[in-house]
């Protein structure tokens, strides 16, 4: 039998040797503390670093709340923003797909909490991208309400990271999304997304490994931005314009164009009798989702149940309100048309889209 009682004349192994250091997470913990704080909203209670965060729901003058909750993370996107350093825009893409799904079921995010797990915390780095989660937040009108870093090398290496968010919302039971009034002749109004958003970066990076484009490359077509910088545009968060938009009852229902693209995510709030009829040329993909078409050779089909392809949120609205309803849109900074309809289900498909290839033409 070995005997494995090392002998004691040995230095004493800490939980630091052991690559956790507890003191660089309490500090971290009060060097974000402050944007924390500028997260706070009512029903709000106490501060970062309890055991849990504590919000009263009745602060936030609802009768007969329905609570909303979604949960979600960044996947691939993460490695880009590792590969060229930049860390500050990655938080909001964390927020955005937890708080876009919340709002399309009616309801208004009142909290958010985040996961960060590393191999090695690196202050700078954690506090960028904490940066980005309280800014996320601010424009969802959330709190930060608290969360967890956990430092695990055994897991990840030094300078590899994961995020998670959970985000809760509130409605009120006679408000929820999507109601039950959707019928045939409804217009699909859809919000232009400001990029790829943050679904389908296995096959970006599939595409430029195969032609040997490197993050750090400056493309021709992309005359500002690396290819890198353009990636990593964050999600757009919808949560203010929709929200104004339900307040004055002229939506029906909302779909979060996210993993899927409009393929499988609009027939998820469409009636089964009825069919959403999506007409291609009134489709605007930004310069990206082109770019990696023509480069990658993917076929449209592909690119529409990948990626949002420019649309990042469809709202579906009564005929009378549309033209009311996209002025609003875009009173609201958003850019909105009308992209499609809704007719009866005679061929049992969900989606139909017409004239698929002239989305593709400038």
């Amino acid at each position: 039998m070995v005997n494995k009682i090392k002998n004691n004349t040995l230095k004493n192994i800490t939980y630091k040797d052991a690559g956790v250091d507890i003191e660089a997470g309490n500090n971290f913990v009060k060097e974000i503390a402050p944007l924390v704080k500028e997260t706070e909203r009512s029903g709000v209670m106490g501060s970062i670093g309890g055991f849990g965060g504590l919000f009263n729901l009745s602060k936030c003058g609802y009768k007969n709340p329905i609570l909303v909750s979604a949960t979600d993370g960044v996947g691939t996107k993460l490695l880009i923003a590792e590969e060229i350093d930049k860390h500050d825009t990655i938080g909001i893409d964390l927020v955005a797909m937890s708080v876009n799904d919340i709002v399309v079921q009616g309801a208004e995010p009142l909290f958010f909490l985040d996961y960060f797990a590393t191999g090695k915390l690196k202050l700078k780095i954690a506090k960028e991208i904490i940066k980005g989660i309280t800014h996320g937040v601010k424009l969802a009108n959330c709190a930060l309400l608290g969360g967890e870093t956990a430092e695990l090398p055994d897991i990840y290496s030094d300078n590899n990271y994961d995020l998670a968010g959970f985000a809760l919302g509130a409605v009120e039971e006679k408000n929820i999304l999507p109601k039950n009034t959707i019928k045939t002749g409804d217009l699909i109004i859809g919000l232009q997304s400001s990029g790829i958003h943050s679904n389908g970066f296995s096959l970006v990076r599939k595409v430029l490994q195969e032609n040997n484009i490197k993050m750090t490359e400056k493309i021709s077509d992309f005359k500002e931005n690396s290819i890198g910088l353009n990636l990593l545009t964050p999600t757009k968060i919808y949560v203010k314009s929709i929200l104004n938009e339900h307040k004055l009852n002229n939506i029906k229902a909302c779909a979060h164009i996210t993993g899927g693209g409009l393929i499988d995510n609009l027939p998820r709030v469409i009636p089964n009798d009825l069919t959403s009829v999506i007409y291609g040329e009134k489709i605007k993909p930004n310069f990206i989702f082109r770019w990696l078409k023509n480069i990658g050779n993917i076929k449209s089909s592909e690119m529409l149940k990948t990626f949002n392809c420019g649309i990042g949120m469809c709202v579906i609205v009564e005929p009378s309100k549309a033209d009311q309803v996209i002025n609003n849109f875009i009173e609201q900074g958003e850019e909105a048309a009308i992209i499609g309809e809704l007719k009866t289900n005679s061929e049992n498909s969900k989606i139909t889209i017409i004239n698929e290839n002239k989305m593709w033409i400038n």
